[in-house]
């Protein structure tokens, strides 16, 4: 069975992947290892883990688990946000020049990560433009946790309408995804590693990915690993 590393920027896309891509991955013969947070930092021999996303340790870290699982079905990917990518990021300064069309920027980016990274086992992922952009895909559910809030509900599904995908649910300061749910439920801010995660498993894999085309694209790629792997 292929295993897969994934690294997370934080403890929202960290439980995501846990509660809902494992159990789905694993139903395809694909076995995700516990997601673990990216390192932000290394000092005295010692790994710092979530709170940042610096390209230098997370790319270390990355190259530590790949020098330490040399198989050919051990698969490493990640989960981070294009919203507020670090200026270090391998690529940035072209892809900068495709800013107008979000899903070739961050396709840019993606393929300039593999270079850096430089193993055919390693699949890179990075979030358009941010993890809550998954919640647009059906932002009804957000009413299990916040019942009576209709008109703010309203709000969420007149963006999601607005645009032909969530991900393409700008990366403004105070118009990303995530700043537009606080700004209708201030509480989400505080609970977003929580709520975050139980809303997209409400709302399904299937609808997220039909609504969403890059995380569909990243997400077949990941269910493809077993198939390839038994066809060696």
């Amino acid at each position: 069975m292929p295993r897969i590393y994934l690294f997370a920027e934080g403890t929202t896309e960290l439980t995501f992947a846990d509660t809902v891509l494992k159990p789905h991955l694993a139903n395809l013969g694909v076995y995700l290892h516990p997601p673990v947070l990216i390192a932000h930092a290394r000092k005295k021999g010692m790994v710092h883990r979530g709170g940042g996303r610096k390209y230098v340790p997370m790319k270390n870290d990355i190259l530590r688990f790949l020098a330490q699982e040399k198989a050919g079905d051990v698969f490493f990917t990640t989960m981070i946000d294009l919203y507020a990518i670090h200026p270090e990021f391998p690529g940035l300064a072209e892809a900068e020049k495709l800013r107008h069309v979000p899903e070739k920027r961050v396709e840019a980016l993606e393929r300039a990560f593999a270079h850096d990274i430089a193993d055919n086992r390693f699949v890179p992922y990075i979030q358009l433009h941010e993890y809550e952009a998954y919640l647009f895909s059906d932002p009804t559910c957000f009413r299990y946790f916040y019942d009576h809030h209709e008109k703010q509900i309203a709000v969420l599904k007149a963006v999601a309408e607005g645009v032909a995908t969530p991900e393409l649910i700008d990366d403004g300061q105070h118009s990303a995804p995530s700043k537009r749910i606080t700004a209708e439920f201030p509480d989400y801010e505080d609970a977003k590693s929580a709520v975050g995660p139980q809303v997209a498993e409400l709302i399904g894999l299937d609808a997220i990915r039909n609504k969403c085309p890059h995380f569909a694209a990243w997400l077949s790629r990941l269910e493809k690993l077993g198939a390839a792997t038994y066809e060696r």
